[in-house]
């Protein structure tokens, strides 16, 4: 998996995330495939700790529908898709038509082709036109983009959903004096967060950081 950069912080020890990979039982053949493809083409993914993370919470709750906004080439969709079951569904949101063929492609030869809702375009504006009512909703779009999310999320998740958003420690540049659009996105998303009585939010301190928010 892809490191920080010299001048970010590790919010977890690299020895420490190390140990727990090795810990992991090793994913099936198409997400050693996608994890591979991640790696070649420098493309992020949330890795295999929190892709279990997002299995494990999406079956704790027996996750039917879920929405992800920005889906990228369908890593943590992948995840969900196993959790959610046959009779599930996984919303895949990207702006990237490329992006959204090679999800179709793994999931496909995964056998999980029907799990998946594909959807092309600007995944704010998807958030905002869908009917509700999900189970789950996983953030991961442009950080700038991050602050539109909070209300919209609110409104579409069911009652006891959860809303889950990555990378929300931002490699430790949300302490630091970093005013580009992307972190101030991502200081001003957990200021949102964290102040919506209708959420009850933890971040999780692994890889990025990772929020989690109950829908009360």
């Amino acid at each position: 998996m892809k490191r920080a950069s010299h001048s970010d912080v590790y919010i977890l020890n690299p020895d420490i995330e190390d140990y727990m990979e090795s810990l992991t039982p090793a994913g099936d053949t198409i997400l050693t495939e996608m994890e591979e493809h991640a790696r070649v083409s420098e493309f992020p993914i949330v890795g295999p700790l929190v892709g279990r993370l997002l299995f494990q919470l999406a079956l704790m709750i027996n996750a039917k529908s879920v929405l992800e906004l920005g889906s990228g080439f369908g890593y943590s969709a992948y995840w969900f898709a196993k959790a959610v079951g046959e009779d599930g569904s996984v919303v895949y949101t990207d702006i990237s038509d490329e992006n959204a063929r090679a999800a179709g492609d793994f999931f496909g030869r995964a056998g999980l082709g029907q799990r998946l809702d594909i959807r092309t375009g600007d995944a704010v504006k998807i958030l905002e036109g869908s009917p509700g009512g999900f189970d789950i909703i996983f953030n991961d779009i442009d950080k700038e983009y991050y602050p539109l999310v909070v209300d919209a999320a609110y409104e579409k998740l069911r009652k006891g959903g959860i809303f889950i958003t990555d990378n929300v420690l931002w490699s430790g540049r949300v302490l630091t004096q970093d005013d580009s659009p992307s972190t101030e996105g991502v200081r001003e998303f957990t200021r949102l967060l964290f102040s919506n009585e209708g959420f009850f939010t933890t971040i999780i301190p692994l890889r990025d950081g990772v929020s989690v928010s109950v829908k009360l």
